[in-house]
Order: C-alpha cells, then sequence, then structure tokens
C-alpha cells in the first residue's frame, strides 16, 4: 500500500511529528511504501521522491509581513498546486492528514478528490485529529486572555473566536480564523474525509457534535513509543523478568527516587505557571523540569526547581524512571499526550489534570492520580500527599508495569486494518 503521509511540519516540532514519523517508520518496517508533504524548512527530516513542498510559513509570528497571509491561511492555491504533482508522481492508495489547518489549509482535499476524478483511482482520506481545530478555530477550546475553557464554537458558531480574540489574543487573527473556520463549514469540505482517527473519548465527543463528522469518527489512543516498553510487556507475558533494555523493569530503587518530575512545554496553557505556584508552596519537595518555552525564565528562578533543558532518548528515559512521579498539570483538553502514557511504560506515576483525554490514561488510584486542572490548592496537596506516602507510589509504580497501550506495531496494524480499509495488514 502507498501512503501519503500529511503534515504542516516535517521536523520535530511537537505531538503529531512524532505520531508521523513513528507511524511512517513503522508502515515502512510493515512494507508499505511512505511519503511526505508539508512546508520546506532548514530541520525537515522526512519527505517525498519529486522534492516537493510549501513554502515555510509562521501564522504565529507578527509583523506587516505575517499580517499579508490572510488569504493564504484561509485557502492555499500553492498546497493545492504541489499537491497535485506529488500525488501525480506517488499515486497513493491513502492520504492521512495531520495538522495542516492555516500553513496547507484544507485546499488540499480538494486537490485529492480532483486528482482522484481525473486518473479514476480511489484514495481513502484519513484525518488524525490532534487537536480540536475542525470544531474551534483556536483548536484548544479555550479562551486565552481568561484561561477559562469554552464550548462557544462548538455547533458553528465560529463568531465567538473574534469576539475573545482567542488566536493569540490577536483581533485580526482572530478573524481570520473565524473566516476561515466559517468558509470550510458553509463548503462542507471536512465531509470530503473518509475517517476521522480520534485518539481520545473526549476528542471523539467534541467532534461527534458536528453532524457532518459524526458518521466519520473512530477512536484509537496513540501508541507507545517508549524505547523497551514492547519488549517488556512480551516478557512479563510469559514470565521472564526485565532488564536494562529501557524497559518498565529497568528503574532506579525506590531510595533513588527523590525528585518529583515535570517534563514538557514551559507554557501558560501546559499549566507551568500553576505548577510553579505548588512548587513555591512546597519549598521542601525537590522538582526537576525538563523542556523548553515561553516560561523558562520563571522556571529557573525557582528555588527548588531544577531545570534541565530539552532532554531526549537514554537521557530522558533515565529522567523519567528515576522521578517519584511525574506531574502534567495541562490546563486546556490535552488529547492523547505521549508525555503521560510514556512515564507510565516508565514505571513512573502521573499526576495529571482531570481535563480533555488525561483521564483516559490515568487509573485514578492505580497508576496514578487526578487533580481538578487549574486549582493551585488541589494539586499542591496531591504533591504533599504524594511524595510523603513512598509506598503508596511504589504501588503505583508497580501498577503501571501492566498498563497495556498499543506499540506502535500493534497501532499501525489496526489502522491498515480497520482505518486504512483494508484487511489484509502486511
Amino acid at each position: 500500500m502507498k501512503i501519503l503521509m500529511v503534515n504542516k511540519f516535517l521536523y520535530p516540532n511537537g505531538g503529531s511529528e512524532t505520531y508521523i514519523f513513528r507511524l511512517g517508520e513503522q508502515l515502512q518496517k510493515m512494507g508499505h511504501e511512505v511519503q511526505y508533504f508539508g512546508m520546506e524548512h532548514a530541520g525537515r527530516i522526512v519527505g517525498n521522491r519529486i522534492e516537493c513542498y510549501t513554502s515555510d510559513m509562521d501564522f504565529h509570528t507578527g509583523g506587516l509581513t505575517k499580517l499579508l497571509y490572510p488569504f493564504r491561511i484561509i485557502y492555499s492555491g500553492e498546497a493545492k498546486r504541489k499537491m497535485r504533482r506529488v500525488l501525480e508522481d506517488f499515486r497513493p492508495d491513502v492520504v492521512h492528514l495531520n495538522n495542516i489547518n492555516f500553513q496547507l489549509t484544507p485546499s488540499i482535499i480538494y486537490a485529492v478528490r480532483a486528482y482522484e476524478r481525473r486518473s479514476r483511482k480511489r484514495i481513502r482520506i484519513v484525518y488524525t485529529a490532534h487537536d480540536y481545530q475542525w470544531v474551534c478555530p483556536n483548536h484548544m477550546m479555550r479562551i486565552p486572555a481568561s484561561r477559562e475553557i469554552c464550548f462557544a464554537c462548538r455547533g458553528g458558531d465560529f463568531i465567538q473566536c473574534s469576539k475573545n480574540r482567542c488566536i493569540h489574543n490577536s483581533r485580526v487573527k482572530s478573524i481570520l480564523g473565524t473566516v476561515e473556520a466559517k468558509y470550510y463549514a458553509l463548503r462542507k469540505t471536512y465531509g470530503l474525509v473518509d475517517v476521522i482517527v480520534c485518539p481520545s473519548e473526549f476528542m471523539k465527543k467534541q467532534l461527534d457534535t458536528d453532524p457532518l463528522l459524526a458518521d466519520k469518527t473512530v477512536m484509537m489512543h496513540n501508541f507507545i513509543e517508549a524505547d523497551g516498553y514492547g519488549r517488556e510487556r512480551t516478557k512479563r507475558r510469559h514470565g521472564r523478568k526485565g532488564g536494562r533494555d529501557g524497559s518498565t523493569a529497568d528503574i532506579p530503587a525506590e531510595s533513588a527516587r527523590d525528585y518529583v518530575l515535570y517534563f514538557g512545554r514551559f507554557s501558560e496553557e501546559k499549566g507551568t505557571q500553576t505548577l510553579l505556584k505548588a512548587c513555591h508552596a512546597l519549598p521542601d519537595i525537590p522538582f526537576v523540569f525538563a523542556g523548553t518555552g515561553p516560561l523558562t525564565d520563571k522556571v529557573e528562578q525557582a528555588a527548588n526547581v531544577k531545570n534541565v533543558g530539552f532532554v531526549t532518548g537514554e537521557a530522558l528515559r533515565k529522567l523519567i524512571a528515576g522521578a517519584r512521579f511525574s506531574v502534567y498539570p495541562s490546563e486546556w483538553y490535552e488529547n492523547c499526550p505521549f508525555s503521560v502514557m510514556e512515564s507510565q511504560a516508565y514505571g513512573t506515576p502521573v499526576l495529571a489534570s482531570d481535563l480533555g483525554g488525561a483521564p483516559e490514561l490515568v487509573q485514578s488510584g492505580r497508576t496514578g492520580e487526578l487533580f481538578r486542572g487549574g486549582d493551585v490548592q488541589d494539586l499542591t496537596e496531591h504533591i504533599r500527599e504524594l511524595w510523603e506516602n513512598r509506598e503508596l507510589c511504589r504501588e503505583y509504580s508497580e501498577h503501571c508495569k501492566n498498563i497495556n497501550f498499543d506499540t506502535a506495531a500493534e497501532y499501525c496494524a489496526k489502522i491498515v486494518r480497520n482505518v486504512y480499509g483494508r484487511t489484509d495488514s502486511v
């Protein structure tokens, strides 16, 4: 099978990129042919045979030049033309869309269907919903200025995005986002997609509020791409002990679990400020933060926080496995965060906010606990209770070893069979 993986960024930038790279890699291992389409960028690590990509465009930065983007972020003729070139060369069986709005735009959906008519080749269009873009113009269902959770645009009342300045607290950008959402809603563009993969039940519930999408959604939690997870699970099933292979069995002694960990982006919507307030209220508890972002300066000012910066690979594995527990304090409706899954895969319990898809991943009272998102006092109390109850953390850690998230191989077999429309997965 030929799969064209489409995403605005073709370099490491976040969870959606982690998803497409690992998914594409596994599909190739299964014998499928995979190519990629998105924006050109100096850091691009995947691509297509004819080296055809759209111009790099950053909607998130300011300046007069960027404000000249309004028509391009709504409907990109360049993306549509270049998508057509890639389709004509690659002739895919499946076009798998990921994050496309603003930079690539849904115009590429029309390119696929137009090519399909010309070539008389049936193409299955699949979309993985990494955020809430198709029902919320700012993709977060959250008003940045007030930090309020918001469902106002759900159902198609997108004008609320403009009224609340929901996109970067900018009137101009919010109007553009409103126009973009309304344009594709009126044209029923998303109805041209065959299947929408929702990585959480929460995501599926939100998209199902749109009658055009409701009969297209399927729920599939993300897969675990943590080193050694699959090997360790196989060992447990056969009654063998784990070893030093990056698995959950290879964790430090309990006496070494002497810090609380946060790893991820340092930003307001991720709950970093709320967590820092909790850190300040708990001066006797050592915290380790791993990441970067706009709140880095505030992180480094906290007396009981050690910032180790952006960490990946084996260093991150050791950092996670060495923590007594990790904290995931996000204050927007996260979808299916890899970090929550990865922490538990390495045997480290998670204290997560009760928003979005995270509660579906944490077995509260078994592999971790939940607190009220954005509530400093509740977060502080939970951290204190967990820190002082080492035995409870140990029990949670043991339960983490019995989690059953899909591996990349298992996930790919399911998506080929149940989503791409094949029953004969390679």
